[in-house]
């Protein structure tokens, strides 16, 4: 899973990041500090997993992991090339859903390239940027169905339909708001339109307006927008995020207890990227490794094998499964295998969060 930071310059877009991925991007007081995407590859936290190499120590233990891209701070004028607009839109194209800084905090020292703190104004710049280069790939998209209609009047349906789209975008409206059944959406999603991307809003507050966040004017006006969008907000400090990012264990612990919070940002971050995006996560276990593996919610037994390797796929002859509550209730596959609980699925079975499985292969 590849996610896309994105916001105005001076947000705290690449503070967030490094904070996250301990990455290391430059993060300064001006425009286009980050003049190249920063990439970090995150380990996902799964507390089974950890129960699991409890278990087993194993050799190796492998999390599933997510790819942070942090994309230069946007303009207005990026879709036409203003600022380094076209290259960074293109970043954004290669990703699965964004995270859209916004600033919620006032700050004399940090400059705003507004000139002044609007969360609204600041979403609103961003999309229609996005919505704008989203214009001229429709365009071309009508273009080609048209020419190709000549020869294949099957071809008039996308016409018709890319020119309702781009309708609706020219009113500044995001792709993901357009209504239409469920195979004209299936013919939209072809087309890569950035609009499109799903959303998760991070609603960047100082250490102050954190402590409170529901109570911040600014906070309030991004969550309205994010409910009336069905988007979802995450309230996060940057700098606080900075600190977290140092510490380990039982630090980490005190430290968020001390901020009245269970989790870090980027623990509650990863949660919400994974419901946006429809994923869940099987475990495998051994004494060689205990892995977490991300697969899409509906995936059948087969194809979750697939992502271990092809040939899992290719010769599967069954999965052999155990939910993880009912491994720990019994405290090892053993006494699993002695209770019954170890059940053996086939080819139609629709992997579940959280399950345990091996899977029996011939090829």
């Amino acid at each position: 899973m590849k996610l896309g930071i994105v916001g105005l310059p001076n947000v705290g877009k690449s503070t967030l990041f490094n904070a996250i991925t301990n990455a290391g991007a430059e993060s300064a007081n001006y425009p286009f500090c980050t003049i190249d995407p920063n990439v970090g590859v995150v380990a996902v936290p799964d507390q089974r997993l950890d129960k699991l190499s409890e278990m087993y120590h194993p050799k190796k233990t492998t999390p599933a992991v997510i790819e942070f891209v942090d994309i230069a701070g946007l303009v207005k004028g990026a879709s036409r090339g203003e600022g380094l607009g076209n290259k960074f839109l293109s970043n954004i194209r290669m990703t699965d859903a964004i995270v859209h800084v916004v600033r919620c905090f006032d700050d004399d020292n940090v400059i705003h390239v507004e000139g002044s703190t609007d969360p609204i104004r600041d979403i609103d710049i961003i999309d229609l940027e996005l919505i704008m280069a989203d214009v001229e790939m429709v365009d071309r998209r009508i273009d080609k169905a048209q020419k190709a209609a000549k020869g294949d009047k099957k071809f008039l349906h996308e016409v018709e339909v890319f020119t309702g789209l781009r309708d609706w975008l020219n009113d500044g409206k995001s792709a993901r708001s357009y209504q239409c059944d469920e195979d004209d959406a299936a013919l939209i999603a072809t087309s890569d339109l950035l609009s499109l991307k799903p959303v998760i809003y991070a609603a960047n507050l100082d250490e102050d307006g954190f402590s409170d966040y529901q109570n911040v004017p600014y906070y309030k006006l991004v969550a309205e927008r994010a409910a009336a969008e069905g988007a979802q907000v995450i309230p996060v400090c940057a700098k606080l995020e900075a600190e977290i990012a140092e510490l380990d264990g039982e630090e980490k612990a005190m430290f968020l207890t001390d901020l009245g919070i269970n989790e870090s940002g980027l623990d509650r971050l990863i949660k919400a990227s994974y419901a946006l995006l429809g994923l869940i996560s099987y475990l495998t276990s051994g004494e060689d490794e205990c892995r977490a593996w991300t697969i899409t919610k509906g995936t059948k037994a087969p194809q979750a094998a697939g992502k271990i390797h092809t040939d899992f796929e290719r010769g599967f002859i069954r999965a052999e499964v155990i939910a993880f509550d009912d491994l720990m209730k019994v405290g090892s596959m053993a006494a699993a295998k002695e209770k019954g609980l170890i059940r053996s699925e086939g080819k139609e079975y629709v992997v579940k969060d959280g399950d345990i499985i091996l899977f029996r292969f011939n090829v």
